[in-house]
């Protein structure tokens, strides 16, 4: 497989406040809290869109390594499907923006986990394919999908925004893609769907039902079996396993559970909200820019989304 040449992410410029949350909802700023850990994260401002973001980690992408627009044969963008316009290709738009001409550009839907469904797909696609370039877009709108009048939805107050660009090549890596396990179970497909309210998408959730955190650990459990597996690895070889940041309480049971000590991975909860399919990238951002990783290292990357999918995929960083 290929791998990850380098990447980039973009933050929207405003935020939201759980106070403003409890205006809106009625539900005690002190409940909200615990389920947002911090008090305001980014989102969206109102002239900003999903595609704008990734637009622009893509293009300090590439500037900074300076790629040949006409090498880059693939361009993905990777979210949810609630793109910023109906019937339209936020993956062909963006590649106008950066003035790519010779890649077929489409759009993957997995939710959250959609990022890394793509960063699959383009490691098999430039390693038959030597000499080009994937671009991998992640954009969401997830905190317009909320709606704060509904009590019920309070689960995903915390759901943020953020924009991300993801470059894959055959060779010249910092990151080879190992190997990449995914899974769905399709029992859970109907607990959440969008519906139309006052022009926009919003997310409902549907009856209530026990035992999707128990899934959670299950499936993270044995898809990181699958993936270390492949890889010919051990759980006591991972340096670093990072999650996407939507349930504090079921990370740090997963944790426990595999036996991966917590300051093995990264917590951002106390200063940002679960910024979709870009969690793992920012955590993985950080340890870039904190100087922690090591070459050789190994990375599980955990990634969930409604339907509902798990991924787990596997890093090796090579500096």
């Amino acid at each position: 497989m290929g791998g990850i040449v380098d990447f980039d992410v973009c933050f929207p410029s405003a935020t939201v406040d759980v106070r403003d949350m409890h205006q809106v909802s009625g539900v005690p700023v002190a409940d909200l809290a615990a389920i947002t850990h911090t008090r305001s994260f980014p989102v969206l401002a109102e002239h900003e869109t999903s595609a704008g973001l990734a637009s622009r980690a893509a293009a300090r992408l590439l500037e900074r390594l300076g790629t040949d627009r006409s090498a880059v044969r693939e361009v993905i963008y990777a979210g949810s499907g609630v793109w910023d316009t109906p019937f339209w290709s936020p993956a062909a738009s963006v590649a106008d923006e950066l003035g790519i001409r010779n890649a077929h550009c489409y759009e993957i839907t997995n939710f959250c986990n959609a990022g890394l469904t793509a960063i699959r797909l383009a490691a098999d696609s430039v390693a038959a394919s030597p000499g080009t370039y994937t671009l991998v877009l992640l954009g969401d709108r997830l905190s317009r999908m909320v709606d704060y009048g509904d009590p019920d939805s309070k689960a995903l107050f915390n759901f943020g925004d953020a924009g991300a660009a993801v470059l894959l090549a055959d060779d010249g890596c910092a990151f080879r893609v190992l190997h990449s396990a995914m899974r769905t179970d399709p029992s859970w497909s109907d607990y959440y769907r969008g519906e139309w309210r006052d022009g926009r998408v919003v997310i409902r959730r549907g009856p209530h039902r026990r035992g999707l955190g128990a899934a959670y650990v299950e499936n993270f459990g044995r898809l990181a079996g699958e993936a270390l597996a492949a890889a010919g690895r051990e759980v006591g070889d991972v340096a670093w396993f990072l999650i996407n940041q939507g349930d504090k309480g079921m990370h740090e049971r997963l944790l426990a559970t595999l036996g991966i000590p917590a300051e093995r991975s990264v917590f951002n909860y106390g200063r940002l909200g679960h910024m979709g399919g870009a969690d793992t990238l920012i955590a993985l951002n950080d340890l870039l820019a904190e100087k922690k990783l090591r070459e050789g290292d190994l990375i599980l990357l955990a990634t969930s989304a409604m339907g509902f999918s798990w991924g787990i995929t596997a890093l090796e960083y090579s500096g």
